[in-house]
């Protein structure tokens, strides 16, 4: 069982081949924290999509510029909070990916993806920040 707060955290290159980082970083907490049913597929999926977005749409791909990955364990429930050094966005306008005229759409299904396998989501800073929260049950 987990008590109190645990943190830990990464910092990502704005590259793709950065994202290799993400699965070791989720097993570290999934095999410290054999209790979390269920989640792991969904954090690993939703993180994968919001760093991608970060380092493409937020950065922008800019080698200068990092992607911050933080995560708080506070029972019951995991947080991870995704943070990226672009201009933000507007997640309010982004178009729904199950509409007819989207489906055939290569991209654009990232937030719609983040929002249906988090428990919950919130955007912050001008959507230059996005946090993922993630409820597990004790055994």
């Amino acid at each position: 069982m987990i008590q109190g707060e645990l943190i830990d955290q990464l910092i990502l290159s704005s590259s793709l081949d950065s994202l290799s980082q993400v699965e070791p970083f989720i097993s570290r907490f999934y095999g410290n924290h054999k209790h979390v049913e269920g989640c792991y597929g969904n954090i690993l999926i939703a993180l994968t999509e919001g760093l991608t977005n970060s380092i493409l749409h937020g950065n922008l791909s800019d080698p200068a510029k990092q992607v911050y990955l933080h995560m708080k364990i506070e029972s019951p429930e995991v947080s991870f909070t995704i943070r990226d050094e672009g201009k933000g966005f507007d997640h309010t306008s982004i178009p729904d990916p199950t509409l007819v005229e989207n489906l055939e759409k290569l991209h654009g299904r990232g937030v719609f993806l983040m929002r249906h396998l988090s428990d919950a989501i919130s955007f912050e800073e001008n959507g230059t920040t996005i946090k993922l929260t993630f409820i597990f049950i004790n055994s």
